[in-house]
């Protein structure tokens, strides 16, 4: 996947989590961080469960697993709690 790919699916897997897990969305540069971390993060989880991501559509999910583990992450840790949907 070119840089400018792996960008835009950050940006919609960020701006999905924003979704989930806020309710609105965190922002441009934010939703494309969180994004990219997602993916790293869900790429490992995919790797040790044997779970293949193909495509766009593949990558994208990956990353919204991860952004979600890592946003519930940072929830529990900094103790603040807000509602899903």
């Amino acid at each position: 996947m070119s840089l400018l790919g792996v960008l835009l699916a950050g940006l919609i897997a960020g701006w999905i989590t924003g979704k989930l897990m806020h309710g609105a969305g965190y922002g441009l540069f934010a939703d494309i961080v969180l994004g990219l971390i997602g993916a790293v993060i869900g790429q490992w989880i995919f790797m040790r469960l044997g779970i293949m991501a193909f495509g766009a559509i593949g990558f994208i999910a990956m990353a919204v697993v991860g952004a979600v583990i890592l946003v519930g992450a940072i929830h529990l840790i900094r103790g603040s709690h807000t509602p899903v949907g």
